[in-house]
């Protein structure tokens, strides 16, 4: 494929992509792997006459809870009616879900037509800098977007770590950590304290930064605010006042007693922070968002794959990605919690899990669940490089859990099975858990919830970088 057009006096000039060419150009950039650095994306940004300038915001970094802040945070934005750019990640379905303007996706045109304009410079930074990564064409694709659109503002999600993450070619003003645990080790460190220093250095002089974090995290942070001189808010968990079938309530702060539309109680947490992020943006004079906005804000939020509760074929369904040992824990005490809100009968486990995370480690965090222990459980891999096949992990759950598992190689097949109460382990009748990866409830969701603005991307899929 053509990607670039040469004209005689007018060096490179962007391709006209159709959608599928533009995937097609991008999945190829999946041969450079991950690359952590700012040298390729600052140089994209330049080469951009840098988008990024136009708009603030805030750049959300953390091992667990940076979609739900970003979703908690945009949502109440829009509330107050703000016209807001975010890069949710990693997608379910399709690329698009990573550019998004008011909650909806970029569209095709538009898509193929950023992949065009960006690439249309990648070969000049190539040269000088090295090949740009799938996620640094993206992150800068997303900026330029965003500063054509006239956003209000943007909340960013970082990708991988903060330090070294392209995302963080950016400065919005407000800097925002979740928390921290072990996740991604081969590339952010062995310790909780190693990571944290990589997640601390999106704080920048002149930001106001907000952190979750806690123990020897929340010190490195500190130290990082103290070293740039960033006045630093830690918001601790909101104290939860109640839970069921469909979200939580929360004492927050000046507002009081807030109802949060998300599952779980770990969302207590997460919105404690999403509000002093909001404080933050406003006392940077970015934005304002009342008490009234933020209420109905947390209210409406909706976060895809995270503790979604569907219905499909008679069944309810709950679909969350909780794809370390944190996000399995926070996943099986949600379980526990919701139980005496879900449908009677032996639920069923549909999981799968990348090789390169801690299986182990996740599949011991599930079965804490009470609600599991006698669960039907069923291994499956999507179609992902580096996903574990399905009888490995079946051996491994086994293994690290002393309980039973089956093996159903294509997820299609696995979802049937579990829906319809099959197989020989017998039927089950109750509620089916999709976990494990994200990029399995991609799939699931799919399949279970087809949405025409939302049409799966053509294989190859996701090759890099996702949960």
């Amino acid at each position: 494929m053509r990607l670039l057009r040469r004209r005689p006096d007018q060096g490179l000039s962007p391709a006209r992509l159709s959608y599928p060419e533009a995937l097609e150009a991008l999945e190829s950039r999946g041969r450079f792997g991950i690359h952590l650095g700012l040298s390729r994306t600052r140089a994209l940004l330049a080469e951009l006459d840098h988008p990024e300038r136009s708009f603030r915001g805030a750049l959300i970094a953390g091992t667990n809870g940076k979609g739900s802040v970003l979703a908690l945070t945009g949502a109440a934005l829009r509330a107050a009616g703000y016209r807001i750019g975010e890069t949710p990640k990693p997608h379910l379905v399709t690329y698009r879900e990573r550019l998004q303007i008011d909650g909806e996706p970029v569209d095709p045109e538009t898509f193929a037509k950023l992949t065009g304009e960006v690439l249309a410079v990648s070969d000049r930074v190539a040269r000088r800098h090295g090949e740009p990564t799938e996620f640094e064409l993206l992150t800068a694709m997303a900026f330029r977007w965003f500063a054509e659109s006239g956003v209000d503002l943007a909340v960013v999600e970082v990708g991988l770590g903060g330090r070294l993450d392209a995302t963080h070619a950016w400065d919005g003003g407000v800097a925002v950590v979740t928390n921290v645990s072990l996740d991604h080790m081969d590339r952010l460190g062995l310790t909780v304290e190693a990571i944290a220093r990589e997640k601390a250095a999106i704080i920048m002089r002149g930001d106001l930064a907000v952190t979750g974090a806690w123990g020897s995290a929340l010190g490195i942070i500190e130290r990082r605010s103290r070293r740039v001189a960033a006045p630093l808010v830690v918001a601790p968990p909101a104290p939860l006042r109640g839970l069921d079938r469909d979200g939580i309530e929360v004492e927050l702060g000046r507002l009081g007693r807030v109802r949060i539309g998300l599952r779980g109680r770990h969302q207590a947490a997460n919105v404690a922070v999403a509000d002093a992020a909001l404080d933050a943006l406003e006392a940077a004079g970015i934005a304002r968002v009342d008490g009234e906005q933020r209420r109905a804000g947390y209210a409406a939020v909706s976060w895809p794959g995270r503790l979604e509760l569907v219905e499909a074929a008679g069944r309810e369904v709950l679909l969350d990605g909780a794809h370390n040992p944190a996000g399995a824990a926070s996943l099986a005490q949600a379980l526990d919690d919701m139980a005496p809100f879900l449908s009677p009968g032996r639920p069923t486990l549909v999981l799968a899990i990348m090789a390169d995370k801690d299986v182990e480690g996740v599949s011991r965090a599930l079965a804490g669940a009470t609600y599991l222990a006698g669960a039907r459980v069923i291994a499956t891999a999507p179609a992902v490089e580096r996903a574990l096949p399905p009888e490995e992990l079946a051996a491994r759950w086994r293994a690290a859990t002393g309980l039973s598992a089956e093996a159903i190689a294509e997820p299609a097949g696995a979802l049937d099975a579990a829906l319809s109460g099959g197989g020989g382990s017998g039927g089950s009748g109750g509620p089916v858990i999709v976990a494990g990866s994200l990029y399995l409830v991609g799939v699931a969701r799919s399949l279970l919830l087809p949405d025409p603005r939302l049409e799966p991307d053509p294989p190859p899929l996701k090759r890099e970088g996702a949960p």
